[in-house]
């Protein structure tokens, strides 16, 4: 199928991100306009015809999530009304993704609110990455294609040649997730014993399971909002004998006291992607690698009804050939 049938709009915190996409694939941006009224209220805009074309919308649920989400809908709502053939929400980050289950009496299960608000203003796809729990995909109805920055960032992380490497994982509930990283870049892993006892985004750290004596270490996260948790394991790290610190979390949510946590704590180097555009954050200590080119290669093999999954286990050459931000 030709990709002139493919249109990407960016939304009032997409537009960067969809536009290397649009890169990537060698089409236009699509022309859109946000506004915000002095009340509050979001409209949006669609400047150009999506008659008849398979239309994909990008906006993360990050730093203003209810805004964000909002406009999502509308967004959603105004491809359908102008007769797209088809609408892909794509959400690099899904910040109440956090909100998956009913852990505590009378409480929202946010996450399934939100996809099934997103299904009814019109959806027929969503594309995001590093859910905070994959389960999410499970409240949805309509396909969902969960992709993984763990191939692009391991790339990063050889590129650095870092020797006597472990990867530490914060808590258990990420373990697994570490595991994978530790065996791609094929180095041994630990693991963080930790706890939180509220909703003060507050945690801390018990143990360290496993040998981090004479090693740089790797912490991963898929993301981190206060960084408390971050510096905490990178101290106990310095405790028992780790030399060289090193973080990488998916997301960049990193809040302006968080952002000073990292820059005054033994880490080294924070990587990260652009799924969320964070202009708070303004360190040498930061490296932002892109995903966009993963999403565009999604999009491009959803477009030409070819598997999306294989990008699960071979990532094509042609996304690490991008440069980084």
């Amino acid at each position: 199928m030709p990709k002139e049938e493919i249109k990407i709009f960016g939304g009032s915190t997409g537009k960067s991100f969809a536009q290397k996409m649009c890169d990537y694939i060698g089409i236009d941006l699509g022309k859109s306009e946000v506004f915000k009224f002095s009340d509050g209220n979001i409209f949006v805009k669609i400047c150009e015809t999506v008659r008849d074309n398979d239309v994909y919308l990008v906006q993360p649920i990050g730093l203003n999530p209810n805004d964000e989400f909002t406009e999502i809908l509308f967004w959603m709502d105004a491809f359908k009304r102008a007769s797209a053939t088809s609408v892909t929400a794509i959400i690099p980050y899904f910040g109440y993704a956090k909100g998956d289950k009913k852990d505590e009496p009378r409480v929202s299960i946010r996450a399934r609110v939100c996809a099934e608000c997103i299904e009814l203003a019109g959806a027929d796809r969503i594309i995001t990455m590093d859910l905070h729990s994959p389960q999410i995909q499970g409240f949805f109805k309509k396909p969902v294609d969960h992709l993984f920055a763990l191939p692009i960032l391991c790339d990063y992380v050889k590129s650095l040649n870092i020797e006597d490497l472990v990867v530490v994982s914060p808590d258990v509930g990420f373990a697994k997730q570490a595991r994978n990283f530790a065996s791609t870049l094929q180095v041994p892993v630990a693991i963080g014993d930790k706890t939180r006892k509220s909703h003060d985004e507050k945690a801390k750290v018990l143990e360290i399971i496993g040998n981090v004596k004479g090693k740089n270490a790797l912490i991963v996260d898929d993301f981190s909002i206060s960084a408390g948790t971050l510096v905490d394991i990178a101290m106990g790290l310095k405790e028992r004998g780790a030399h060289r610190i090193f973080a990488l979390v998916s997301h960049l949510m990193l809040s302006k006291s968080g952002a000073e946590k990292i820059e005054n704590s033994p880490i080294e180097l924070l990587i990260s992607t652009d799924s969320v555009i964070n202009n708070s954050i303004i360190s040498n200590k930061t490296k932002i690698v892109s995903v966009a080119p993963l999403f565009a290669e999604a999009v491009l093999r959803i477009h030409n009804r070819e598997s999306v999954s294989s990008l699960f286990d071979s990532v094509p050459q042609s996304i690490f050939n991008k440069p980084l931000n």
